[in-house]
């Protein structure tokens, strides 16, 4: 149906090579003229996200006359002789349902949305909705639709007279259940502010917290047990901010040197070790950079010395020597600890590629790749809000160059154009993981998205002619996709080399008689475990993540019923449990192999922080149910119950005796604070508000804290963030179950 509303579709056109030096096969010439960029000097500037916010319904209404949750008013018509409908339409549309008005049922607009100037929408039948389902998770919907309300008939597929696309409570439920019919109350589901967040540097250096992000999950549950305790809390003017929860570094400064020699490098020896540092352990979750051609022009950079890169390069090196020495002084200990860190690299970086006013340059891709791995390093460094900034500026560069798009240009290298599906889907992660963590909207829109999926074959065997067929044919690409989705856990999806197995025989993979199929089928013959195939799974939930973003946490949440809701939750939970169960055995968590040990491990921990996501709403419910509502149900005591053990798993991952070089040997070191604050802030909601002392759960509960305050401890020594947030932990602890002993603060060693 199309959408009056909607601004028409623009047509991009493909870029020619010369535009990406970096990636580019035929790009032989990486080197630069002595004067590359011209000097500027304007701040940056960090614009919101289009399209958050927006009025769903169209209208031209301001925000001051009508809140966003009021309903969409339908004027009567100024003549209602201008149109007729004799007897009643097989269906009405959703706004005349809604204001219980007689509909038209034309069709793409009915004639009173079309005299009132607002948007049609007859929305789907939930045999529609269904179809869209996979059929495990169908199953699991319907089961839980029937549980809510078995008596419906809209749940039997049998349609009422006035039948409706969304499952709504029933007036007398309403009045009865308060928090059922407000469920942005009892969910938090943010639709409005209350806080000035402009009040001073402290909260502007942390900013809007959204309801998805840990620092709200801990924020809500100091509000609610300063609501309930009879304790009398000091006075402070950051009590009642969210700022109080906070325990990520953007309230102190960057430290950028001014007097950094841009042309200055390290020694060969220690370049080498940095560089091997980042493309071992953060380049297979982060593979913005070509690896293949990054090598080898790295290699020519300090084997010749009359080479010249250009400043974008250079950047891009200095970067990866940041993020390089960033984990090397984590792995090592006192004396051993390099002596050039990663603020010197750090610096040397901004000045070539982002001090002065690089903004006003038109990006290209080693401008993306600069800005990503910009952000990638202010992550590592607990400077989130910072982090996400640049992570936007940085996928508003790669929509730019269009890398949110298929590319089907013939003046692009096919194995170029994979290294930039990589570049967008390593921004993608990283914004993923960054909106979690600052529980704020999404940068970029999966409507204007078609990027395909990365292929899962390392960058070194691109040269291989079953990879580069398979790059090159994009049809011969879709069905090895969905051959590789089709195969289930029972055999791995890397050890299917025959065309068709005793289970699928009577419906092959592949057809034999096609070209594209047979493509395909010799490139799941050459496909075997490798980080490649482990960041397509790693994309893949986190494609989950961004739609349990979308429809769990966004504003528009708060208008939706609370079956609605535990509707969608279901959904997402069996979409987490069907990724899971087609993970190949390499990968999988407890019995993979030791060379993948590392991307076992980064996998496990966004699995069940995924589940936590998915999960919280129902143990948010619970917590903030009004006394005399309604039950919950038994669906959403489950999966409160499964969101307690979720956040128990992941601290299952940990090492029994605290060790923080497991934390940057193994774990993906650039996260995991958030993940274990994340299971905290769960594990804190249920000892506190929820668990029966002396309980059985009461006690696996107290043993994760204690496990997990133990691990914040012996990370303290060497990172501020980690001793913030053992002592946001403290604070709860002492004041709330002061029988619980933690432990005295850490001593954290300066650095």
């Amino acid at each position: 149906m199309s959408d009056p509303n909607r601004p028409p579709f623009f047509s991009y056109g493909s870029f020619p090579s010369s535009e990406y030096q970096e990636n580019d096969p035929a790009f032989n010439d990486w080197s630069s003229h002595p004067f590359p960029q011209p000097p500027f000097g304007a701040q940056l500037n960090y614009e919101t996200p289009p399209g958050y916010g927006d009025n769903p319904a169209g209208s031209h209404v301001g925000t001051g006359e009508r809140s966003l949750n009021s309903k969409v008013a339908i004027p009567r018509s100024a003549n209602p002789s201008s149109w007729t409908s004799s007897g009643r339409v097989s269906r009405a549309c959703e706004n005349c349902r809604e204001q219980k008005a007689k509909c038209s049922g034309h069709r793409p607009t009915c004639q009173r949305c079309q005299e009132s100037g607002i948007r049609c929408s007859y929305g789907d039948r939930k045999r529609e909705k269904m179809a869209k389902l996979e059929p495990q998770s169908a199953q699991h919907v319907e089961q839980v639709m029937n549980e809510l309300n078995p008596d419906n008939d809209h749940f039997t597929g049998q349609e009422a007279s006035t039948p409706s696309s969304t499952i709504r409570l029933s007036d007398t439920a309403r009045v009865s259940s308060p928090a059922a019919s407000s469920p942005g109350i009892s969910l938090g589901v943010l639709d409005h502010t209350s806080e000035d967040f402009n009040r001073d540097e402290k909260i502007q250096a942390m900013g809007f917290v959204g309801e998805h992000s840990e620092i709200a999950w801990m924020y809500r549950l100091k509000r609610l047990l300063e609501q309930t305790s009879p304790i009398t809390q000091q006075e402070n003017p950051d009590r009642h901010s969210v700022a109080s929860a906070n325990f990520f570094l953007d309230d102190s400064d960057i430290p950028v040197l001014d007097d950094v020699d841009v042309s200055q490098r390290p020694s060969q020896t220690v370049a080498d070790r940095l560089v091997d540092d980042y493309f071992q352990v953060v380049h297979p979750s982060f593979p913005i950079v070509g690896k293949v051609y990054f090598l080898r022009q790295y290699r020519s950079f300090y084997s010749a010395a009359y080479v010249r890169p250009g400043k974008k390069w250079l950047a891009i090196l200095n970067l990866v020597f940041a993020i390089g020495a960033r984990y090397s002084r984590f792995m090592q200990s006192g004396n051993d600890t390099p002596s050039d860190d990663g603020t010197v690299y750090f610096s040397r970086a901004w000045q070539l590629s982002m001090s002065d006013a690089a903004l006003l340059d038109h990006p290209n891709l080693q401008q993306v790749q600069v800005e990503g791995l910009t952000s990638f390093y202010l992550l590592s460094v607990g400077q989130v809000n910072r982090s996400w900034r640049i992570c936007g500026i940085s996928l508003r560069s790669a929509v730019t160059m269009g890398l949110n798009l298929r590319s089907e240009g013939n003046a692009i290298a096919h194995v170029s154009k994979e290294t930039r599906y990589r570049v967008w889907w390593s921004l993608y992660m990283l914004d993923v993981s960054l909106c979690v963590m600052t529980g704020r909207p999404p940068s970029s829109t999966d409507e204007f998205r078609t990027t395909p999926l990365p292929v899962p074959f390392k960058e070194e065997d691109f040269s291989d002619d079953r990879v580069v067929q398979l790059i090159a044919d994009q049809e011969a690409r879709n069905v090895f996709m969905e051959a590789l989705s089709a195969m289930g856990s029972a055999q791995s999806r890397t050890e299917a080399i025959s065309v068709s197995t005793p289970e699928t025989a009577e419906q092959p993979l592949f057809s034999s008689n096609r070209e594209c199929d047979q493509v395909a089928s010799s490139a799941i013959d050459f496909l075997t475990p490798n980080i490649s195939l482990y960041f397509l799974y790693q994309v893949e939930l986190g494609l989950i993540v961004r739609e349990t973003i979308d429809t769990l946490y966004a504003p528009g949440a708060a208008r939706k019923s609370w079956r609605e809701i535990e509707m969608a939750i279901s959904a997402l939970n069996v979409k987490a449990d069907t990724w899971l169960s087609k993970l190949p055995p390499a990968f999988h968590f407890r019995h993979g192999t030791r060379v993948f040990e590392q991307q076992r491990s980064t996998l496990a921990f966004r699995f069940y922080s995924t589940k936590i996501i998915i999960a919280q709403p129902c143990l948010s419910h619970l917590t903030r149910q009004a006394p005399g509502t309604e039950p919950p149900g038994t669906s959403c005591e489950v999966m409160a119950a499964e969101c307690v053990d979720f956040a128990c798993h992941m601290l299952d991952l940990l090492p029994a005796a605290p060790d923080a070089s497991w934390v940057y040997r193994v774990s993906p070191w650039w996260n995991v604070l958030h993940y274990l604050m994340q299971s905290m802030a769960v594990l804190l909601t249920q000892l506190l508000l929820r668990a029966d002392v002396g309980s059985a759960k009461y006690n696996t509960v107290l043993e994760k804290i204690y496990k997990a305050t133990h691990w914040l401890s012996e990370m303290s020594v060497n990172d501020p963030s980690s001793q913030r947030a053992w002592l946001v932990c403290h604070h709860f602890i002492s004041h709330y179950a002061p029988a619980v002993d933690i432990g005295a603060a850490p001593v954290r060693h300066k650095n």
